[in-house]
């Protein structure tokens, strides 16, 4: 898989590494309906998802947005709280699961461990990870089988937020002022 120094949690995330890099998410209780069989198994659980971090957006400040952010600004934040069943919510432009964004929060704290490789371009290692390991919460080149249905959740949880968002400006057309 990879090797790794160090595994971090919502309470030490401001340690991670101001850099670029690859970041693995490691789980110690999948998320409801996400499979399992087969992704890499450490002490901390399973790994399900991988992305990057770039030197804009170091691993220390995607850590913060996968911990604290919104659904808006974390894909994989986007995901969980659409397995949690969390409603989603379209608020100006940006979707969000509103006042449950704290349940993400918490979900990810209590279950969520992230390990961290600083890398100047992460983007080789990320794309040998998806083609050599199950990532089930990927879904750009992802050859996971679960990667289609991931993509379809988070779809559907957009079109009906969108569909709300729209139903409520024609109801309080004054709100989007």
């Amino acid at each position: 898989m990879i090797s790794y120094d160090r595994v971090y949690s919502a309470a030490d995330r401001t340690e991670a590494p101001k850099e670029p890099g690859v970041y693995v998410w490691f789980f110690d209780v999948a998320p409801p309906r996400v499979p399992t069989d087969g992704c890499w198994e450490t002490e901390h659980g399973f790994a399900l998802y991988v992305g990057i971090a770039t030197a804009k957006r170091t691993l220390r400040s995607r850590l913060r947005n996968h911990f604290r952010g919104n659904a808006s600004g974390s894909t994989l934040r986007l995901t969980l709280g659409c397995h949690l069943s969390l409603p989603l919510r379209q608020v100006g432009s940006r979707l969000t699961f509103g006042d449950q964004e704290s349940a993400v929060s918490e979900w990810l704290a209590e279950h969520g461990r992230v390990a961290c490789v600083a890398r100047q371009e992460p983007e080789l290692l990320e794309h040998e990870l998806l083609q050599s390991a199950r990532f089930p919460l990927n879904i750009k080149g992802n050859p996971h089988a679960y990667a289609k249905e991931v993509s379809e959740l988070r779809a559907a949880a957009r079109s009906a937020a969108r569909a709300a968002g729209a139903w409520a400006r024609t109801r309080h057309p004054a709100a989007d002022r």
